[in-house]
């Protein structure tokens, strides 16, 4: 498997392009905060076949380059949590609209906890982690021990819980049953700032 990071938008969100291997080149994009020609073009350079782009939840930060990449690759399907759905509809809710660039989106593909999709040769499991907004999800390999934690969990911090829909117990709760229930060597790739892992989290975080 490879992952990219590629930081988009006016706050640096982590933006994933993630392909399965270097035969079937098959992969999907995590939280498209802003668009970029430049990585379509890549994309196309490297000859991977988008199948998803994949939402971790529905802030503004994380959204607001869906349209871009859904118009330069129309075959992929969006994927968000089924407790997004109203975030995402509305630019108010999600925020889009205060950054100027007003986003309304509908998923083709809701999941619910524990959901699973097959990418290629990647099988990708969803973890409904709400707390941070009420649909928020992380997207989890288990082959690779790798997780997309969103905004979830950071490096050494958790995601904002002053939000409307924000809820900091349900997000400990989360975290505990969640992601502390994962192998210690499982890497994340967090929505903001440098990745981490499973046990270095649970011995060092100190919000939850």
């Amino acid at each position: 498997m490879q992952v990219f990071n590629i930081p988009t938008g006016a706050i640096g969100t982590n933006t994933y392009l993630v392909y399965d291997n270097d035969e079937s080149r098959t992969g999907f994009l995590v939280d498209p905060g802003a668009y970029s020609s430049g990585v379509s073009e890549k994309i196309r350079e490297f000859g991977i076949d988008i199948k998803y782009i994949m939402l971790t939840h529905g802030h503004a930060d994380h959204i607001m380059g869906v349209e871009g990449f859904k118009a330069d690759f129309p075959e992929a399907e969006l994927v968000a949590n089924v407790n997004e759905r109203e975030m995402l509809a509305d630019k108010e809710f999600n925020m889009s609209a205060s950054f100027g660039h007003p986003t309304e989106l509908e998923a083709d593909i809701y999941v619910a906890d524990g959901d699973e999709l097959k990418v290629g040769d990647l099988n990708v499991k969803f973890l409904s982690t709400p707390g941070h907004s009420p649909g928020g999800m992380c997207i989890y390999i288990p082959e690779e021990k790798t997780l997309f934690s969103g905004d979830t969990l950071f490096q050494s911090s958790i995601g904002r819980t002053d939000f409307p829909g924000c809820s900091f117990e349900a997000l400990k709760k989360a975290i505990h049953e969640k992601l502390w229930s994962l192998p210690d060597d499982t890497h994340v790739f967090p929505g903001h700032m440098g990745s981490t892992s499973i046990g270095f989290e649970k011995e060092n975080n100190p919000f939850v």
